[in-house]
């Protein structure tokens, strides 16, 4: 089965640029009520994910210096987690195995450029549909 099956297109998707303020950041994640979000840059190419966590961590690290939010850009925070984008080539199988270690998992084409993402609903809905399927048998 090829996993574009499962995709959220990018037009679909909330996303940050990776030279996106610190409080652009903060208010796209709050708005969407996120936990992690990809990162882009201006060409579209994935550069990784930002979480919750990250934007936390950062701010307990540096409350000493009251950070200003407008000024650090968020491609600088550093990431405590990789969250590994797939080719859309991938089998069904590796994307199953990722996508148990994260909330969802980004597509990027043959040139790194971003395309969406697999969420981790999406192919637990299609897995309880065909277990149902099943019990119907």
């Amino acid at each position: 089965m090829n996993i574009l099956f499962f995709l959220t297109p990018k037009n679909e998707v909330a996303y940050i640029y990776n030279d996106f303020t610190m409080r652009q950041a903060i208010e796209k994640v709050k708005h969407y009520g996120y936990t992690a979000i990809p990162m882009i840059d201006r060409d579209g190419r994935y550069i990784g994910t930002v979480t919750e966590g990250d934007l936390l961590w950062y701010l307990l690290e540096h409350k000493d210096e009251e950070p200003n939010l407008e000024s650090i850009r968020i491609g600088e925070i550093d990431r405590r987690t990789t969250h590994c984008a797939v080719n859309a080539e991938m089998n069904i199988e590796s994307l199953v195995k990722l996508i148990m270690n994260q909330n969802f998992v980004p597509v990027v084409d043959d040139r790194e450029r971003f395309i969406g993402i697999i969420t981790r609903k999406a192919i637990v809905q299609y897995c309880a549909k065909h277990v149902i399927d099943l019990e119907k048998v």
